[in-house]
């Protein structure tokens, strides 16, 4: 049985189970908060502090803007932790406002019903 599906928002072909939350994700880490008429506390605070040099406490507060945003928008994945790849970042990068965040967490495909077991150890690159 299919926890979930939709429609892939590229392709318009049937989309379910993680590439589902995977989608979902991604509208959620590149939507800033109230750019959604009716939905104005959808999104992700963390944009706002993309593009700008990053100290500690800017980090911190995106770690935090990550977190938030997943636990209030999709229920079928819960953070784990979150790491750089270091293939992905570089010391003129992080100057720039430029990294790669690894987000780890619990694909939990039938959380939407309330059963929160957790089928698999998931990641997706932010």
């Amino acid at each position: 049985m299919t926890a979930s599906t939709g429609i892939d928002r590229r392709t318009g072909k049937p989309l379910s189970d993680w590439p589902h939350v995977r989608q979902s994700l991604g509208m959620i880490f590149t939507t800033r908060l109230s750019q959604r008429v009716l939905a104005r506390l959808f999104g992700f605070a963390g944009v706002g502090l993309l593009g700008q040099p990053l100290t500690p406490g800017d980090l911190m507060k995106f770690y935090l803007a990550v977190v938030i945003a997943v636990e209030l928008w999709e229920p079928r994945f819960a953070v784990t932790s979150l790491t750089y790849p270091a293939g992905d970042n570089s010391a003129t990068g992080l100057g720039q406002g430029r990294f790669g965040v690894r987000v780890v967490g619990a694909y939990r495909p039938n959380a939407l019903t309330g059963d929160f077991t957790v089928a698999a150890t998931v990641s997706v690159i932010l």
